[in-house]
């Protein structure tokens, strides 16, 4: 089974200084039909205003992934990372037993976009954490790059879930393809431009639902950003 799910059709809140698409229930934003997939529990595309962002505020039991797409992220938490997460870093927060953080667009000149992600751990209560790499995606155009996982794989980021996350760009005759555990579920996200997965066709935003399939395929793709994430049934 695939189903699409239009970018139109996600939850949107304007706060004045923030945009912000949700791709699942979030805050104010309830779907019943969409309250996550698998352990997949937030998709936020998030634009932040210059000199705007999110002050202190907590979070427990979630891992929390950060992927910037332009501007910059300047996060600072109570375990004393204090980072700035530029486009093609991905930065993990392993909430655990309880973490504090901000994050902040300390640009005068720039909006900050990027996604926010939350996956369900497979441990409760563990001791919070932190992590930040940069990818390899932008050099591996036409391949999936692993950049979070449960074993920190090929340079990805480890974390406490049964869930791997994959990032790519396509353009032109670029393809790949991933081979899923058809008991399993996936998601894919598209984050820009156009792109054919299993012959649908999907625009920025658009999103596929995956369960009972054994493998993704991709091609067709102009100036084309994706995200896809293997998940627990």
């Amino acid at each position: 089974m695939i189903k699409i799910r239009k970018s139109e059709e996600r939850g949107y809140a304007d706060h004045g200084w923030l945009k912000s698409y949700h791709s699942f229930s979030f805050a104010n934003y309830w779907d019943p039909a969409h309250i996550h997939w698998g352990n997949l529990s937030v998709i936020n595309e998030d634009r932040i205003d210059p000199g705007q962002g999110f002050g202190k505020h907590g979070h427990k039991d979630m891992e929390i992934i950060s992927y910037v797409l332009s501007g910059e992220l300047a996060h600072e938490d109570n375990m004393g990372n204090i980072k700035g997460i530029p486009p093609g870093d991905v930065q993990r927060m392993s909430a655990g037993s309880g973490i504090v953080h901000s994050e902040f667009n300390h640009r005068e000149d720039q909006q900050t976009h990027f996604l926010q992600i939350w996956i369900q751990p497979n441990k409760l209560g563990i001791d919070p954490s932190y992590e930040q790499k940069t990818t390899s995606v932008k050099e591996n155009s036409g391949k999936l790059c692993l950049i979070a996982s449960p074993f920190g794989g090929e340079d990805s980021v480890r974390i406490n879930a049964d869930a791997s996350v994959y990032a790519g760009l396509f353009n032109g005759t670029q393809s790949d393809r991933l081979e899923l555990n058809s008991q399993r579920k996936a998601y894919v996200h598209l984050i820009s431009g156009q792109l054919e997965i299993n012959g649908q066709k999907l625009d920025s935003g658009d999103a596929l639902l995956f369960e009972n399939e054994s493998q993704i395929i991709i091609k067709n793709g102009r100036q084309a950003g994706v995200l896809i994430f293997d998940l627990l049934a």
